[in-house]
This record gives structure tokens, C-alpha cells and sequence, in this order.
């Protein structure tokens, strides 16, 4: 495999914050869908009251991914400006 094929299939992990608790899968779908294909989408649960939080995560490719950070970070979704980054790894 050479180099080039292996950055179009690196996938990079998305941290979307300010996230409405109304928000949806689908619409957080929709809104990054003009940007690639969303490969996988995950909304953690408060350990506690196990209600959604106010974030996700969402895999897409690297070339993807930095395209609907740059797009998508500041736009509104069900009345929250999102910050949409580069998610960063969990803490030791």
C-alpha cells in the first residue's frame, strides 16, 4: 500500500461541542454530510443521570474531517453555535 492510499483511508475523530440537548443523530448527520461521509456517530450518556450531554464525536476521513471543521465550527444547529475540533485523545 502505498503512502497516499494510506492518508485517503486514515480516518480522524471529530469533538463536537455545544451540542443541543434536542439535537439529533440525524441532524448532526445531515449538517456534515455536504463535507464526506460520517462513518460513525457517538453521543455519550452522563455517567450519572444518564441523560445526552451537551457533545458527540463523529469519525470521517482525515481529508474529510478537516473540511467540515473548517465549515462546519461556529454554524448553528437547533439554536447552539457548535465548536466543532479535532478530537483530542482520552486521558491516561
Amino acid at each position: 500500500m502505498t503512502n497516499s492510499t494510506t492518508e485517503a483511508n486514515a480516518v480522524q475523530k471529530i469533538h463536537i461541542g455545544n451540542l443541543a440537548v434536542a439535537s439529533t443523530e440525524a441532524g448532526v448527520r445531515e449538517l456534515f454530510a455536504p463535507q464526506g461521509e460520517v462513518l460513525s456517530y457517538e453521543r455519550p450518556l452522563n455517567k450519572e443521570t444518564q441523560a445526552v450531554g451537551g457533545y458527540a464525536y463523529l469519525e470521517m476521513s482525515t481529508a474529510d474531517a478537516a473540511k467540515a471543521i473548517a465549515a462546519i465550527n461556529g454554524k448553528q444547529l437547533d439554536g447552539q453555535a457548535l465548536r466543532v475540533t479535532e478530537a483530542k485523545p482520552p486521558r491516561a
